[in-house]
């Protein structure tokens, strides 16, 4: 049976650095190919203009794509691309925020059979600020904060928290035990 594991978890929180330590683990562990997914690749994808007002096509304001269609046209590249892994056998590897998804998540691991592991990571407000000011996307600390308060309060995050404050990726991977992070589908 497949594995697919999901993390979500505020920006900053080391989603995107802790999946590929995990996934390389995972191979280490069982010797079996796992695909990775990385959320962020697929919003990167659209390039805007850097001034959406002054933006004119013809004489005419060009229609800017609002974030709700950005959010759901990653999310259905998401599922399309962990589905075609997932048909294969193949375990997936997932790092993205989810807010209101898990229930497509769930029904993406029901399709094709696959156990399902949710891990929120999170970390103490300062270490999310401070690793976000290191990496210089500053004007991503308040989204990232109110993430973390959202994400800690949603009752379905409960028992799929995971505080990586002051830990390496390394130390994550050692302290995680995958099968407490099972979710029922």
């Amino acid at each position: 049976m497949a594995k697919l594991i999901f993390i979500s978890g505020p920006c900053g929180c080391g989603k995107s650095t802790f999946s590929k330590v995990y996934s390389r683990h995972l191979v280490d562990q069982f010797g079996k190919t796992v695909y990775v997914i990385h959320g962020d690749d697929f919003h990167r994808g659209f390039i805007e203009p850097e001034d959406k007002g002054d933006f004119f096509v013809d004489g005419e304001a060009s229609d800017s794509i609002q974030w709700e269609d950005i959010l759901r046209f990653n999310w259905d590249c998401i599922i399309e691309t962990a589905g075609r892994a997932l048909r294969q056998g193949i375990d997936v590897v997932i790092d993205y925020v989810i807010e209101e998804e898990l229930p497509r998540v769930r029904e993406l691991a029901e399709l094709y059979q696959a156990e399902l592991y949710y891990i929120v990571l999170t970390a103490e407000a300062e270490e999310i600020e401070r690793r976000i000011r290191m990496r210089g996307d500053v004007d991503m600390i308040d989204r990232a904060l109110f993430l973390k308060k959202k994400l800690e309060s949603m009752p379905e995050n409960q028992g799929h928290l995971y505080d990586n404050t002051r830990k390496s990726p390394e130390d994550t991977v050692r302290e995680i035990v995958l099968e407490q992070y099972l979710v029922n589908v």
